[in-house]
């Protein structure tokens, strides 16, 4: 199982959507994973509690394998949190909000008298 320090994560549009998908095998998203925007920042927070234990010739043998791991991710200008999903399948952690509205045009305004 790759460790949280080897966690990849992709960007991009798909549709109008906004995807980003990060790699957390062996970890149970309802009680492991937190997922949040702040300030146009995406942070992904995560914590392996593993542990195996299994009978050999002279008694047992265990392991235990634990970390944690926080991802930030700058979202692009314009994207709107405001709709967010997540879903977690087979290890990928994939998290979908609206694409990033188009930035302002700047324009000239015309003065008038008063």
């Amino acid at each position: 199982m790759a460790p949280f320090r080897d966690i990849k994560v992709e960007e991009f549009l798909d549709g109008n959507e906004l995807v980003v998908r990060a790699e957390l095998p062996g970890v149970d998203p309802d009680r492991d994973i937190d997922v949040s925007v702040d300030n146009g920042v995406l942070t992904i927070s995560a914590e392996r509690r593993e542990s195996s234990r299994e009978k050999v010739d002279r008694g047992f043998h265990s392991e235990f394998r634990y970390g944690s791991f926080v991802r930030q991710v700058r979202l692009p200008a314009g994207t709107s949190p405001e709709v967010v999903s997540a879903t977690y399948k087979d290890g990928v952690l994939e998290i979908r909000m609206p694409k990033p509205s188009p930035e302002a045009v700047s324009r000239r305004i015309q003065i008038q008298r008063g």
